[in-house]
């Protein structure tokens, strides 16, 4: 992210379409995610707000979580690629209480599994809208909010 699109409390309102909607945020919601010798290629990749998923080289197709090995076909070997970031709502839950880490005057949001482009799951918040408003069935787009160590975490909005 240039300076441009930074302010002190974090990156402006309209600092590109892959930010997520309601103006800066001083601060990542929530526990921030670790960082494992498994995930690492993920969140290496995510300072840049590039989107990978771990894909398997014998069968080619990708896969959700990171793993060591293809869950399929042991023997070969995992490899990182570049994913669209384009998906459907699977299933919404909209949480009214707030979860670890959480501001309680953040009010309710909205956690989904979302069918990614390319075949695979991944559960994320979705933002951007009123969580109320997001629906299985919606079509939803990767933003990123940014984390304290210089990662993003991916989230989704409405297309």
């Amino acid at each position: 992210m240039s300076e441009s699109e930074r302010t002190p409390d974090g990156p402006r309102a309209d600092a590109g379409a892959r930010r997520p909607a309601g103006g800066p945020r001083s601060s990542p919601r929530g526990i921030e995610p670790p960082v494992t010798e498994l995930s690492a290629p993920f969140w290496n990749a995510t300072r840049d707000e590039r989107f990978l998923l771990p894909w398997s080289t014998a069968r080619e197709v990708p896969m959700w979580f990171p793993r060591e090995v293809d869950p399929a076909d042991p023997g070969q070997p995992i490899e990182w690629r570049e994913a669209s970031g384009e998906g459907t709502v699977y299933a919404v839950s909209v949480h009214h209480k707030p979860g670890p880490g959480r501001d309680p005057a953040d009010g309710p949001y909205a956690v989904a599994l979302v069918d990614l482009a390319e075949g695979v799951r991944m559960m994320a918040n979705v933002v951007g809208c009123p969580p109320d408003e997001v629906a299985v069935g919606a079509a939803v787009r990767l933003v990123w909010q940014p984390l304290s160590d210089g990662r993003n975490l991916p989230q989704f909005t409405p297309v």
